[in-house]
């Protein structure tokens, strides 16, 4: 009974249940609540918002411990998002969080990210919902420069919500001198030179997916690229509405005089 009086927060990523960047998010946040972890088995990155629906998916409990469960799930991370709400926790989340991702989450990444993926599912049934990813890939990336602001933030979205249909995109420059925090439009750009040949014997049709973020508005200083670029924390608000408001008169006056 005691646990019922913490806030419940539920945790997962794409970079797979062991990741550096999960552990250290559950050892940030376990003074904040109830912590329930139900993460990939292995590394989902790039599954966005994608589920698993040709096969059966299962789940094993791999740590308990007060106050926390931890579960490894052979799905995606909107997949464990789904599951654990349906099979796992006793009540609403108060929050979804997904990460620390391993490798920002900026721009026109948010729409790939499983990361996003997961505080996407959040938001779609009404949970606060956030991304925190940092902007180094490598296995043994240095989060301990996130710890102030992941914990802060969480603490602020506890205490005071989010917006219907709104979730936050948080990342972190791979700094340790941080200037501080930014709220941020995403940046306008795409990905560029894509796949990278890898050729196998007598078949060259063999690639690896690579490519470069390509900003079209390098110098507008409002966007997540240019925060991280200069030293910031950026937090970008998230619509998973995705209806063309602005459109919508325009459209519906051209629809009116051609059809």
């Amino acid at each position: 009974m005691e646990n019922n009086k913490k806030p419940l927060i539920l945790i997962s990523n794409d970079d797979g249940v062991t990741a550096k960047g999960i552990n250290e998010l559950i050892k940030y946040l376990r003074p904040l609540g109830e912590i329930v972890v139900m993460a990939p088995d292995s590394a989902r990155s790039g599954s966005g918002c994608a589920l698993t629906v040709n096969y059966p998916v299962h789940y094993r409990l791999i740590r308990q411990e007060p106050s926390l469960r931890v579960y490894a799930c052979t799905g995606t991370p909107a997949d464990c998002i789904k599951l654990a709400r349906n099979t796992v926790v006793e009540r609403q989340p108060d929050l979804v969080i997904g990460g620390i991702n391993h490798g920002d989450n900026s721009g026109t990444n948010v729409h790939y990210s499983g990361t996003m993926g997961i505080a996407i599912e959040g938001c779609l049934n009404g949970i606060p919902s956030i991304g925190f990813s940092l902007c180094d890939h490598a296995p043994d990336a240095e989060f301990r420069y996130c710890e102030k602001y992941i914990t802060e933030i969480t603490r602020m979205v506890l205490e005071k919500g989010l917006p219907d249909r709104v979730c936050l995109n948080v990342n972190f420059p791979n700094i340790d001198q941080i200037k501080g925090v930014k709220v941020c439009e995403q940046a306008v750009g795409r990905w560029e030179r894509e796949w990278q040949p890898c050729p196998r014997h007598h078949d060259d049709r063999y690639f690896w997916l690579s490519g470069e973020f390509v900003n079209y508005e390098p110098g507008n200083n409002k966007t997540d690229n240019w925060a991280l670029a200069n030293g910031y924390v950026a937090v970008t608000p998230t619509l998973v509405d995705l209806t063309a408001y602005h459109f919508m008169e325009e459209l519906n006056t051209r629809l009116s005089s051609d059809l």
